[in-house]
C-alpha cells in the first residue's frame, strides 16, 4: 500500500530516510534526519509517500521525498522527486514503481507538467528503473525528466 506520509509516520519514515543516506554515503544521524523532515512536513515543503509491506500493514518499505518548486524555462510548476528508497532486503518487487506512479499520478492531480529527478551516475539500477518508468535524460541539464501530461 502507498498513502501520504503523515506526522504519525515519522519515526519509521526517519529510519528508511537514514538508510537511504547511508546508501549515499552519509552517516547515520537519526535526530539530525528526523528533524529535517519534520521540518519539511510541517513547513509543507515536501510531499512525502511511503510504502507499506502488504502482510504487515504497518511495516514501512519505503518512501518518496517530492518537492513541489517552479521551472524558469518552462514556466510552469514542476515537482522534483528527490528521493525514492525502498528497503533493500524486498527490493524488485514492484514497490518503486508504485512510488513513481503516485508521484505522476499527483503531478496529474496539481497540473504539474513536469517530474524531474537526479540519481547517482553509478546507480545502473535506478536509472532501469526511471528509463522503464518514462523517464528520459536531459543531457543539457544532467536531469531526468517525465512529462506527466
Amino acid at each position: 500500500m502507498i498513502r501520504k506520509a503523515t506526522l504519525q509516520d515519522l519515526d519509521q519514515l526517519t529510519t528508511l530516510f537514514d538508510q537511504y543516506l547511508i546508501f549515499y554515503k552519509n552517516p547515520s544521524n537519526i535526530e539530525k534526519h528526523k528533524s529535517f523532515l519534520k521540518e519539511r512536513m510541517e513547513n509543507n515543503e515536501a510531499i512525502v509517500f511511503m510504502a507499506f509491506d502488504d502482510t504487515i500493514k504497518e511495516k514501512a518499505i519505503g518512501f518518496t521525498l517530492i518537492y513541489p518548486t517552479f521551472s524558469s524555462i518552462l514556466l510552469s510548476k514542476i515537482l522534483i522527486l528527490n528521493d525514492l528508497y525502498v528497503d533493500s532486503t524486498i527490493r524488485n518487487n514492484g514497490t518503486g514503481e508504485k512510488l513513481i506512479l503516485n508521484t505522476v499520478e499527483l503531478a496529474k492531480e496539481l497540473g504539474v507538467k513536469l517530474v524531474r529527478l537526479r540519481t547517482a551516475k553509478n546507480n545502473v539500477v535506478a536509472q532501469g528503473l526511471y528509463h522503464k518508468m518514462g523517464f528520459v535524460r536531459d543531457d543539457l541539464y544532467g536531469l531526468l525528466n517525465n512529462s506527466s501530461n
